[in-house]
């Protein structure tokens, strides 16, 4: 095993990002890791040391994401592998989110990892190497969740702009894969990684269903274990050429599985007019 890589991790405090950094630092990698909080991920993983470095960046401003890249490459020399796992949970149906709701969410989960793609790229251009890895979810392929549009919407573009960046980055040997991990048992359910929406409609009944399912029966009882998920991003790091869609979890291969179904079904009962617009 490599142990010298330098990996940048965003959303380092809890969760996934937290047990990621965690196993990096054990198994000898260097980690620069960002939170909104730097106390937090220095409780967590320690202090500033010559295999780790804590960040406290606000991923949604661009020239606070640039200095976190710069300091990174100061600090270590360089950047192996980019994991862009921040994000948080927005539920909500469309008509009772706010604009401010609904721009907030893309800001994080969106624009947030553009801005560190952006920074990092000119460095992996120039060493002509480098993995990154997009932490979508199983949301950024199936979106038939009442109550989730926007969190879900979020993370297709973060799976839609991965499948471009692969693309554009190959010439370079630069690898990128989105992630679409299932439920794991972490914080995401809980209070600080998902949002309510602030004026909740009673109407809609099956998004308040959905919300509560998740937050009172699914949090604490997700099928799948962070550690083996991290297990699974080093491991697929040390690839030569990794998948540019990696789905983690019995779920998330499930939930893939169904949207094909209905989307296969959906195709061939409107076949028809799908093949009459030819001139």
């Amino acid at each position: 095993m490599e142990t010298k890589k330098v990996w940048l991790v965003t959303g380092a405090s809890k969760g996934l990002g937290l047990t990621l950094v965690k196993k990096l630092l054990e198994n000898g990698y260097r980690v620069a890791a960002t939170s909104r909080s730097a106390p937090s991920l220095i409780d967590n993983l320690g202090a500033r040391s010559e295999t780790f470095l804590p960040l406290e960046v606000n991923l949604i401003d661009n020239n606070d994401v640039k200095a976190a890249v710069e300091k990174t490459i100061a600090h270590f020399g360089n950047i192996d592998v980019v994991v862009n796992n921040a994000g948080y949970g927005q539920i909500g149906t469309l008509e009772e989110l706010s604009d401010e709701e609904a721009r907030e969410n893309f800001d994080v989960n969106v624009f947030g990892t553009l801005n560190v793609i952006r920074h990092v790229m000119s460095y992996l251009r120039a060493q002509r190497s480098g993995k990154i890895f997009n932490i979508s979810s199983v949301g950024g392929f199936f979106g038939g969740f009442p109550g989730w549009g926007i969190y879900c919407s979020s993370k297709f573009a973060v799976a839609g702009f991965t499948e471009a960046l692969a693309e554009e980055a190959k010439a370079f040997g630069i690898s990128a894969t989105v992630v679409y991990p299932g439920y794991f048992r972490t914080e995401f359910l809980s209070k600080g990684s998902v949002r309510t929406p602030a004026l909740p409609l009673p109407e809609y009944e099956a998004a308040r269903q959905s919300e509560r399912s998740h937050l009172d029966s699914i949090g604490g009882n997700q099928p799948n274990d962070p550690e083996k998920a991290a297990d699974v991003l080093i491991a697929v790091s040390q690839k030569e050429n990794p998948p540019v869609h990696l789905l983690l979890g019995e779920d998330a291969y499930g939930m893939l599985k169904d949207k094909m179904e209905r989307m296969t079904r959906d195709v061939e009962q409107w076949k028809s007019y799908t093949l009459s617009t030819a001139f």
